[in-house]
């Protein structure tokens, strides 16, 4: 009973991981990371899923490394993480509506405390990533090439899959 308890519970896990992390690509928050979260739990129930573990890593990778190509990305990307954090505590905070709000105060800041505490959670792992793709890849070309050259060969050995 233990091992299908731990299964199921890793599955739910993992469909959760993978809907929330769709759900960040168009939300604040690493998206990228909860797909190949939740495709790396589910990979070990479903083939599928095996199948797209290291695509959705390589392309989380290279994303990392783009962003920390130039200083302007850089400070963009923390300047992003910061204003995040400082919505989320103004959410946490919840001050009345403003005069100038023009609709109902129901929908001054919905979602409440917690939608503040999951903002500032997404902005503290975004400054975490910024930091981790600094000092793996910001001036390391040859970091750089090698996750092209592997994105590129698993392009390669996908197309010749299917």
């Amino acid at each position: 009973m233990t091992g299908a308890a731990k299964r199921i519970g890793l599955e739910v896990l993992g469909w959760a991981l993978l809907l929330l992390g769709i759900a960040m690509i168009f939300l604040p928050g690493p998206g990228l990371l909860g797909i190949f979260a939740g495709l790396a739990l589910l990979s070990q129930q479903y083939d599928w899923a095996e199948r797209r573990v290291e695509p959705v890593r390589l392309r989380a990778l290279k994303g990392a490394a783009e962003g920390v190509e130039t200083w302007p990305r850089i400070v963009a990307s923390c300047v992003g993480a910061l204003v995040l954090a400082g919505l989320g505590v103004l959410w946490i905070m919840k001050p009345p509506s403003p005069g100038w709000w023009p609709l109902s105060d129901t929908w001054w800041l919905p979602g409440g405390m917690w939608t503040g505490i999951t903002q500032v959670l997404s902005a503290m792992i975004a400054l975490a990533l910024i930091v981790y793709s600094y000092r793996r890849f910001h001036g390391d070309d040859d970091a750089v090439d090698q996750l092209s050259r592997e994105i590129e060969e698993n392009d390669k050995e996908r197309s010749g899959r299917t």
